[in-house]
């Protein structure tokens, strides 16, 4: 196969994964809309589901309770009464988790289940295709596939939702598919309408082995990042009336956890993009736009990781750091590139 139809055959997987993210959007949306609608607060969410009898008593003299009626006066306002029997029953009150969240979500609907799990479906089938669009403009190029900016879009909504996919594999949060569905597939609707650049050779100073080591770090980050800031839409969108998305709580977590793997792998590859610079340009720091806002975009994220260990912060402002370091990123990998010049400029749009 030519390199010319390797070329064409990705741009076919790219608008075949656009139509399969957009389809699995439907069925996610479909099972938050008719499925079972969330508590409004964390406490309702928290049920047990044994119904044991339970010793409860004193001096001696037991009286048996089930733990479905210790469960029933959690959802109650505090009380003497309430906490008296806590402290009788000896039983710690339950800590909402991520997973706990997600299970009291389960559907009540069959048929949202069922499109639920044929969204899970289309979306890997739609990752798989985003991946091939990937790999065949690699070979079609003979190099790494993301040395403008149309590759990079590309390469980042696939690793949003790579990173998506990958937490319901261990967690449920099927909640976040619908919204990280319509984000990739605008995503790559942009890279296709905007930032298209026909597959051929990059500028001498992308040809070498740091782009694989840089920009897979920056892409990657850049997809839990992504991840994180629908997290923190949902958050500041929840309130009382939206009871079909899962607690504050849950989203504050998905949030927390994605920041926790992305700043890292950002913090290396800022890093990894000096080291580059000192070999292709003779140093490590030159104040070129690029390398200002990536810095700017670290130091939003280590605030927000400052602001969730500080006491007052925590909550809504601490998610709101979070989204002014995903408006940071935002502008740091599509604003720079298209209004500011400077020796990134190889990513400009034609």
């Amino acid at each position: 196969m030519s390199a010319e139809q390797l070329a064409e055959l990705s741009d076919l997987f790219v608008v075949a994964a656009v139509l399969l993210y957009v389809v699995a959007m439907l069925g996610f949306a479909m099972e938050l809309a008719f499925g079972r609608a969330r508590a409004g607060r964390a406490a309702s969410a928290r049920r047990v589901e044994s119904r044991q009898p339970v010793a409860v008593g004193a001096a001696g003299a037991g009286v048996a309770v089930s733990t479905a009626e210790v469960s029933a006066t959690a959802d109650a306002p505090a009380s003497a009464g309430t906490a008296a029997e806590t402290a009788l029953s000896g039983a710690e009150p339950p800590v909402e988790t991520l997973s706990q969240g997600s299970e009291a979500t389960a559907p009540e609907s069959p048929l949202a289940a069922r499109a639920g799990l044929v969204a899970l479906v289309l979306a890997w089938i739609g990752w798989a295709a985003n991946l091939a669009a990937i790999i065949t403009r690699g070979l079609a190029v003979d190099r790494w596939p993301w040395g403008n900016m149309y590759e990079f879009v590309v390469a980042i909504c696939f690793a949003a939702v790579t990173a998506f996919l990958v937490t319901q594999l261990r967690v449920n949060v099927r909640f976040l598919g619908a919204f990280v569905m319509v984000t990739a597939a605008l995503g790559l609707g942009l890279a296709v309408k905007v930032f298209y650049t026909a597959a051929g050779p990059v500028v001498p100073a992308l040809n070498s082995y740091w782009i694989a080591i840089h920009v897979t770090a920056a892409i990657i980050a850049s997809g839990l990042f992504t991840l994180a800031g629908v997290a923190g839409v949902l958050y500041l969108v929840r309130g009382d009336g939206l009871s079909r998305l899962p607690s504050r709580e849950v989203l504050e977590k998905a949030v927390h956890r994605a920041v926790i793997f992305a700043f890292p792998l950002w913090t290396f590859a800022v890093i990894a993009g000096a080291l580059w610079a000192d070999r292709a340009w003779g140093r490590y720091w030159g104040w070129d736009p690029k390398e200002v806002w990536s810095f700017i975009t670290w130091v939003a994220y280590a605030a927000y990781l400052h602001a969730k260990a500080t006491a007052g912060w925590r909550g809504r402002a601490a998610v709101i750091v979070q989204l002014v370091a995903f408006g940071c990123l935002l502008f740091n990998l599509i604003g720079v590139n298209i209004f500011i010049d400077g020796l990134h400029s190889y990513a400009d749009v034609d």
